[in-house]
């Protein structure tokens, strides 16, 4: 089904406008994704420094940016759970809780990437 609707760079232009709107928006309402943002930025230097393949910096840095992503999608969840309305339902729970594992899968892939990078320089 084709929409009507704007097409090649007008469409380009506009996405991009509501992705940087929902990046805002994510480090205007959620510490979780400020703290998330603050921890990359630190590790990026971080992971240049420990990388000695390019292989293992595209891991680390990517490990990182793979929590964001999962961050952005909890948030999103939450916000469309909590817009439908305030009465607690089994469904809204299971919804959000299944988001916030996304979130904690990729945090412990990050830290095990991180450990064996780590393991295989210092051992």
């Amino acid at each position: 089904m084709n929409k009507p609707g704007k097409r090649g760079f007008t469409r380009l232009k506009h996405a991009t406008v509501y992705s940087l709107q929902g990046l805002a928006a994510a480090w205007r309402y959620e510490a979780a994704f400020r703290l998330e943002v603050v921890l990359t930025l630190l590790g990026l230097p971080l992971a240049w420094w420990l990388a000695q393949t390019h292989i293992e910096l595209i891991l680390l840095v990517s490990s990182l940016f793979w929590v964001l992503v999962a961050e952005l999608v909890n948030s999103a969840v939450e916000a469309v759970v909590d817009r439908t309305g305030s009465e607690l339902h089994e469904l809204s729970g299971r919804a959000k809780d299944i988001a916030s594992a996304v979130v904690m899968v990729s945090l412990g892939v990050c830290i095990f990437v991180w450990a064996v990078i780590a393991w295989h320089r210092f051992m």
